[in-house]
Order: structure tokens, then sequence, then C-alpha cells
């Protein structure tokens, strides 16, 4: 049997960041990941974040892929952080750049399909030296010690591979992690546990993102909202820039979904439709009349392949001429000798398809890819004991994530986590101990040592403030005396720390419900917004894709075997799936909920009551943003 000192399963953020950070100290570590490529199967908001904390070491990417900040394939350095409360077409903004610059070296929006790509190349050249690497397209089966010998040796079997033995694993198999599962670690997480976030990314050409957005080369916005998109959830909406793209998409509490379901994508249909975001993602989008009632049908076909390759062309000739870059690419080949040539091409195209095929050209906007993910919020379900035996869980797959009002992080505590992980398994090898829990214990203590952990269980004083400092943008005259009240309240030092003291000797986790309300979160919203909000219009009405359509987009390597067991068919919760999977995977025939496993994105909102499982390696959902 091939032996090998550790195992990682799961190729996201976390996983190959321990890939890489074993390699680096000189371990021998292979990474298994059931996608096809890496970073087909992984999605996020989402900004990867680099931190400095006052309460202890943060571990950072930077600090383990060296050559990050030079190199890596990132969108957009956020240097605009706002907070938008919606009421029908008004909108009051907040900025928020202080609460995002609090603690923070840098935040990056990015996508993950092409960044984890290069953390993978990274993470295999470091260790392919020492005879590990990345295996990808492997679905992970069964886990089992090798008590035999007494050296406590994990041995793993596959859907794919020859069983293979490992000192020791680190699990970053994500928020519905199978190792959990297979191990008893923990129990599934849930709805109360979790969050609920679904993305769209819209397609903008680089020049009229910049210009839309006010930002100057490599800058990017973040944007927030709250209101009445929320349709009386409790959650909200957000909009990062990306290089050329947007990241749109909304995060609810699972179970405010689960008590007033709704179908995920008509939350994110909310936010898109909302006439301020209408604005910000609006572009010039050519629409075939299909006119061809005097044509043969011979003449039909060759009119369609001209017309749809103009349009292709006109498409390809903009986007590259919005960008610097793609500006440059067309010089340099040749095909162009000036920047005014291209415009008079593209302007030639334009003219050609409206004259000569019909073809009109409407204000819409344009959409890629439709997505969703399970989210865990680490103040109500981190892991106390984040392993069991010498298996390690890390990140999703250990309930680790910060939602503490405007501030959402989950990319780098998973990278912080899987630092910590690596460590600790570096000693143990060191010291040839993996005997009883001593690894685990190890790794414990290190992860309670974290300021992610601190984040997680107590109410930092200083972010408090400095939210509320944010406020003070507001009118003084707005709220009645009960609103009046708690801010003059909370804007005095002493009180708020007071009071701070005593939430978090009672319990932080005991006050959530009060500080996560349908109150906090879409009626105050909506007040501001109505008293002082600016009205904004737009003059055009968006066309946003169907469910089904958006599911025919999405590219999948379809199995035949399902990896999902309905196990309670006329439950009411499955009865809820009904309405809360987001590519409608679910319906009820004579009063029993069915599965048509075809369309799984992967999400995992139906895991509570069924035998869940990741498809086989290869299989199901391959996503190219991410």
């Amino acid at each position: 049997m091939e032996k090998f000192d550790v195992a990682i399963i799961g190729g996201g953020s976390a996983g190959l960041t321990a890939l890489k950070h074993l390699s680096n100290m000189g371990k021998q570590a292979i990474l298994i990941e059931a996608g096809k490529q890496i970073g087909s199967k992984n999605i996020s908001g989402g900004i990867l974040y680099s931190k400095t904390s006052s309460t202890g070491k943060v571990n950072n990417v930077e600090e383990v892929f060296d050559n990050f900040i030079t190199d890596a394939p990132v969108e957009r350095k956020i240097t605009k952080y706002v907070l938008h409360t919606a009421s029908k077409d008004k909108i009051f903004s907040f900025d928020l750049k202080s609460a995002h610059n609090y603690q923070t070296n840098f935040g990056y929006s990015v996508l993950l399909n092409k960044l984890l790509s290069w953390f993978a190349k990274e993470a295999s050249q470091s260790a392919e030296k020492l005879g590990g690497g990345v295996v990808s397209g492997v679905h992970v089966r069964s886990i089992t010690w090798d008590n035999m010998q007494g050296n406590n040796d994990v041995i793993i079997e596959t859907d794919e591979l020859e069983p293979f033995q490992v000192k020791a694993v680190i699990a970053a198999d994500g928020v519905n992690s199978e190792i959990a599962q297979l191990t008893g670690a923990r129990d599934k997480f849930t709805p109360s546990d979790l969050y609920q976030g679904v993305k769209v990314v819209v397609k903008l050409p680089e020049e009229l993102l910049e210009k839309r957005f006010e930002l100057v080369g490599n800058e990017g916005a973040a944007h927030l909202f709250a209101g009445d998109v929320t349709l009386n959830h409790i959650g909200g909406g957000f909009l990062y820039t990306n290089k050329d793209t947007i990241s749109i998409g909304t995060v609810y509490h699972y179970d405010s979904l689960i008590e007033k379901s709704v179908e995920p994508y008509l939350l994110v249909n909310a936010l898109l439709s909302n006439p301020f975001v209408m604005d910000l993602i609006k572009d010039d989008i050519p629409k075939d009349k299909e006119n061809y009632k005097n044509l043969t049908k011979e003449e039909e076909l060759r009119a369609r392949f001209k017309s749809s390759k103009l349009i292709k062309n006109w498409k390809e000739l903009r986007h590259a001429y919005f960008s610097q870059s793609g500006i440059a690419d067309l010089l340099e080949n040749g095909r162009y000798k000036t920047k005014d040539e291209i415009k008079n091409k593209i302007d030639s195209i334009y003219a050609e398809l409206v004259s000569k095929y019909n073809v009109e050209f409407e204000t819409n906007y344009v959409e890629l890819e439709y997505s969703a993910k399970l989210v865990p919020d680490g103040k109500r379900c981190r892991m106390r004991k984040p392993y069991f035996k010498n298996i390690l869980f890390i990140g999703d797959a250990a309930g680790r994530g910060i939602f503490i009002g405007p501030r959402i992080e989950g990319l780098n505590v998973g990278i912080d986590d899987a630092v910590r992980a690596s460590e600790s398994i570096s000693y143990a090898i060191d010291h040839n101990n993996f005997n009883g829990d001593i690894l685990g214990q190890i790794y414990t203590k290190s992860i309670e040592q974290s300021p992610y952990t601190t984040d997680m269980e107590k109410i930092d004083k200083n972010y408090i403030k400095t939210l509320i400092d944010c406020t003070r943008q507001l009118p003084k005259n707005i709220f009645d005396y009960r609103y009046k009240t708690v801010f003059k309240l909370m804007s005095n030092d002493v009180f708020r720390n007071l009071l701070i003291d005593f939430a978090n000797t009672i319990g932080y986790k005991k006050l959530l419900p009060i500080l996560e309300s349908e109150k906090s979160y879409t009626r105050i919203p909506i007040e501001i917004a109505d008293k002082i909000g600016k009205n904004v219009h737009t003059n055009y009405s968006i066309n946003i894709p169907t469910i089904a359509d958006r599911i025919a987009k999405l590219n999948y390597n379809d199995d035949s075997l399902s990896h999902i067991k309905v196990l309670k068919s006329q439950s009411d919760f499955m009865k809820k799936m009904v309405i809360l999977c987001p590519t409608k995977c679910y319906s009820i025939e004579n009063g029993q909920v069915i599965l048509q496993h075809e369309g799984c994105i992967e999400c995992g909102t139906c895991a509570k009551e069924t035998e869940w499982k990741h498809p086989r390696g290869e299989k199901g959902i391959i996503y190219n943003y991410g």
C-alpha cells in the first residue's frame, strides 16, 4: 500500500494553503480533490483579506504564497466599501471604508476558478519535490485506521484509486464535510448554524466598469445592501467589482429562509431589479429580431450564421477595446495599427448588424454564471473540538466563518486554520508522536489562540465603535425617541464598553437573536431610505433569465448515479426543499418529495435530511468563474 505523510481532502483555498505550507516545511503531502480541475467546484462572494490583529498572530495568504502580491490572479483591491439602505427607488448610502480597513492589510475581490488554479500550480511545484502533489477527479469513500501495527495510520479508500495510507489527514472538504460524517467527528450543521449564499457573475467591459464605479487602475468597490431587497429575510445583498465582471449575490440566515420560504433566485432577482443596481450593471446588448420571413431556409441559415458571427466579433472586439491590456494585445498582434482603427471597426460591425441583419441593441445586462453554497456562522457552529484522532478539520469543514454585521470573512479564516493545522502536523511528524489525542490537542490550542476564534466568541469593542462612528452620517432627527436613545447611549464610550463587557460575560451567542433580526436588516434600513434616501430612476426594464435558463447555461459532467438520497420524503424540511433548492431539483409527486439530481450544484442546502455526498470524481457541476 502506498504511503504518504499527510493527506489533504478538498482543493479549496484552505486545502491548497495546507499543501503549500506543509511543503514549505519539508513535509510530504498529497491533496485529493473531487473536481476534474482545481477550482471547478468552488465559489465565493468573494473578498480575500489579509489581516493584522491586536489580539494575536494571523497567518495570511501572502506569507504562505510568497509571490502572491506580485503574481496571483486576483481581481481588484477593494478601496471602497459602502452599505446601501434601500426602499423601492430610494437609496441612502453609508461609507463603511473605516470598517473595511479595520485591521486589514488588503482585501482583494477574487474569482476562485482562476485563483485556485494558481494556488494549485504553486503548491504542486513545492509538493512534487517531496513526492506529494495534487490528485484531482478523486472522491474519498472511506476512512479507517490501521490499528493492527499500533501506529494509528489512516487508510483512505476512494472511488477511483487504490487505498493508500497516511500519518494524518487535514479535512478541508467544505461545510457539508463527508469526512466529518464518515468519522462521526460532528453532527451535520443545522439551519440556525448556516447562511445560504446565492451569486451571479455579471459581465461588464473593464473601462465601463471603472467609469461606472469611479475606480482608477486596480481599485475595486464593495457594496452591501439592506432594506426591502431582503424581502423581509435576515441577511442582505452584496456587489463586488472584479476586473471585467461583477459578483452580485445575497447571503441570508438559513433558518430565516426556512421560516419564510422563498426561492433563492428571487432574492438575487430582487437585488438585480433595484434601480440603483440596474444602473451599475447595464450595458448595450445586441438582440436579433429574427425577421427572416422573405428568405428561403438556406438563405435564413446563412443569414443567422453570419449575424451570430458578427455579434460575436462585435462583443469580443468591444470588450477588448474597453481594456488597456485588450487594446495592447490587438495592436501587438498587428491586426490594427491604432486605437481609432479598432473603434472604427466596432462601429462598422454595429452598422452592418443594424442595417443588414435587423439586429437591435437594447439596454440590459449580461449574466454569465449562477451559483450557490452554504456558509457556516462561526459564532454559532465552530467545532470546539476540531479534530477526530489524527484528522484535523479546517475552514468551512470546521464551521469557521466570520459574520459580524457587514464583516463577512471566510477565505482568510480557512487559510489561517490551514497554517495552524499544517504546523501541528509538522510538529507531530518531527516528534514521531501521533498517539491518542496529542495532535488534536496541539491543533485545538493553536486554533483557540487565533484572533478569528476570538472574533467568533466575543464582541470586539473597537470594531463596534468603528461601525457606530459610521452611523454618524445619519441626521439625528430621523428616528423616534427609542432609536435615538439607543444611538446616543451606544455613542458613549463608557456605556458602550460596559454593555459589550456585559454581553461578552453572559455570552455573545445569547444576544444574537436580538442583534440579528428582521428589524435590523429590513425595517430600520427601509425607514432610513424612506426618510433621507435619494430617488434613483432608471430608464430601462431589466430582463432577468429564468431559473431554467440559468441552469441550462451551467456546465455539468452528468452522472447517472445520484450523490443524494432522500431520507424523509414526507418531512416538512424536505417539502421546504421544493422551494429552497437553488436549482429546483426537488418536486412533490403523490405527497412524496422527489429528487432530480441532474441539475444539482452541490450547495448542500438539502443535506440535513438527506444522505448527502459529493459526486464521484470529475462528476457534477463545473464552475467557470466561482
